[in-house]
């Protein structure tokens, strides 16, 4: 029972985050940049910390074997092949109507958007159920990882529903709905965890995967783009606690055995 409103009660935070997170917007036009890029440091450094303290530990606790790697390695390219899919399915739409001169508003990034954070979500939301049928710290460390990823994130979302034409009370019922299909990842995992036999073997280094992915592939880039001194101490200091975070997990987990 207590894994239940564990689960549940992380995958409604994570979707709360979809607006939690685009308030500010309501009160001012625009985000400082400085602050999201704060915040992508500080995911880095959760997400990172959470695969080599938490999530790899536990997939390697029988051995490290072939199925652990092509599972984290699957989780790896599942992350790979559903942002190549957006890029292209962006860069078709986008050239197709520069061919057309079309209407200068990017209307057809709205849904495509929706459908892409609605995916990542699902995932998101699996994730979470099969890591908190691991262990209720496991469950904490992906849920707060998932979160600080969640938020920069979440802003940007926002930002292209406003581009795309949409007034923000629109914006906003939309983002939550896609966010909200990270409930729905979390039932199925809850459902698939009590069907299929080592569900919960496969999900914790797939999770490995897919953080290592958008750490290093979508969010350290990110960073790299600002070359600042101070921009690039700041990074570092966010990484730093974004780990000291995962590590504090650890004391948790201790208590918890």
């Amino acid at each position: 029972m207590n894994h239940l409103i564990y689960i549940f009660g992380s995958v409604i935070i994570v979707s709360l985050i979809a607006v939690l997170a685009i308030i500010p917007f309501f009160f001012k036009k625009k985000i400082p940049k400085k602050f999201l890029v704060v915040l992508l440091s500080l995911s880095v450094g959760t997400m990172l910390g959470s695969v080599f303290i938490h999530f790899i530990p536990e997939a390697v606790a029988n051995g490290y074997t072939l199925s652990v790697a092509i599972n984290i390695l699957f989780g790896f390219i599942v992350f790979f092949i559903l942002e190549r899919f957006i890029h292209w399915h962006h860069e078709n739409k986008c050239e197709h109507e520069v061919d057309k001169k079309a209407h200068s508003h990017g209307y057809h990034l709205a849904p495509l958007n929706l459908i892409g954070d609605g995916v990542h979500n699902f995932l998101d939301g699996m994730i979470i159920a099969g890591s908190y049928l691991v262990s209720i710290p496991l469950g904490i460390a992906a849920t707060i990882s998932i979160i600080f990823h969640e938020v920069p994130q979440e802003i940007a979302d926002f930002g292209v529903l406003l581009y795309s034409g949409m007034s923000k009370g629109k914006a906003v019922f939309f983002n939550l709905l896609s966010a909200a299909t990270a409930i729905v990842g979390g039932v199925i995992g809850l459902v698939l965890a009590g069907r299929i036999e080592g569900f919960e073997t496969f999900i914790i280094p797939f999770a490995a995967g897919t953080f290592i992915y958008i750490a290093a592939s979508n969010l350290v880039p990110e960073l790299h783009r600002h070359c600042k001194l101070w921009d690039s101490i700041l990074h570092v200091l966010a990484i730093i606690i974004g780990i000291a975070i995962m590590v504090g997990l650890t004391f948790l987990e201790i208590g918890a055995h």
